[in-house]
């Protein structure tokens, strides 16, 4: 018979303030910084009007996501506690007591909703609020269920996006939301398909929705999200608005459609995806697909002109 382990010997566990920053998982602000596709396509993100309400855009949805990565911890600590990597987490390896969490919950919300209201303006705070309801769905039911579960987390990426063109108070294209939720779908699909793989037989016991996954389904819908993505934000490189105005932005496609067929190379030879943001770090091809998107967006949108892209308007 084996002996079990005490839990709060899984892990050395450091400062507890350090362990509370884990917690609310600063990582995956990454994720937030979707709030400055407004100010960058409007022209804006050099701009103090704009800039300024979209960073307090920023803030407010890194601790409204805190706010339900501490909820989905709380909700999740025994399934953690089984996977090879989630049992590290501070809540499931006991390095956090589950009294402090609940008490961080109304303190990272109240922080969330009065900087979007103080800094931006109040239809943000309202999509901020929608971006917590749809996340507190997901944890308590939509997680659960295949192909749901992706596309919830897909919406709350479009809500990103709806939240920095809001706080600047500028419309948004509807191509560049059908290609960020796309993108979103195909990072989506990728980790779980990491996960499937990874946990083989046992994946039901961490993710119950994996148990309605197979692999050649994760692969169909992980290329069908890719070959979206891709293509919505072509078109909306040469048709969009912002497009007409600035020729040159579809420059910015190459990068895409490059960071993209990369991440299919990386998740169908690797087997990885799962961490995207992890994958942006480790991958030098994907990161500078990343900074290249970024500089060549800019680029575009000082208004420089290309004359053989001028037939493109």
């Amino acid at each position: 018979m084996e002996e079990s382990i005490p839990l709060e010997a899984a892990r050395p566990h450091g400062p507890m303030a350090l362990e509370l920053i884990k917690l609310m998982r600063p990582k995956q602000w990454t994720k937030n910084l979707l709030v400055f596709a407004a100010p960058l396509f409007t022209g804006g993100i050099g701009k103090h009007e704009s800039l300024i309400p979209a960073l307090f855009a920023f803030v407010a949805l890194c601790l409204a996501s805190s706010t339900i990565y501490v909820i989905n911890d709380l909700l999740d600590i025994e399934r953690d506690r089984k996977h090879p990597k989630k049992c590290l987490r501070p809540l499931a390896s006991g390095a956090v007591p589950t009294g402090l969490a609940i008490f961080l919950i109304p303190v990272l919300l109240f922080g969330s909703l009065a900087t979007s209201y103080w800094g931006a303006n109040f239809t943000t705070t309202l999509l901020i609020g929608s971006y917590l309801i749809l996340q507190s769905t997901y944890n308590v039911g939509m997680k659960h269920t295949a192909v749901a579960d992706v596309f919830a987390i897909s919406l709350g990426f479009v809500l990103r996006a709806i939240v920095g063109a809001t706080a600047i108070h500028v419309t948004i294209s509807g191509w560049l939301l059908f290609c960020t939720g796309a993108l979103a779908l195909m990072l989506g699909y990728g980790k779980r398909r990491q996960e499937y793989i990874m946990q083989g037989e046992e994946r039901g016991q961490t993710r119950e929705s994996l148990n309605h996954y197979s692999l050649q389904a994760l692969d169909g819908l992980l290329l069908m999200a890719a070959t979206t993505a891709a293509i919505s934000y072509g078109i909306y490189a040469i048709d969009s608005k912002t497009a007409q105005h600035y020729p040159a932005l579809v420059i910015t496609a190459l990068p895409v459609f490059y960071g993209v067929s990369r991440y299919i190379l990386v998740a169908f030879t690797r087997d990885e995806g799962g961490e995207p943001e992890s994958l942006l770090f480790s991958d030098r091809h994907i990161l500078l697909s990343v900074v290249g998107f970024i500089a060549l967006a800019a680029i575009a949108m000082s208004g420089i002109r290309i004359p053989f892209l001028e037939g493109l308007r």
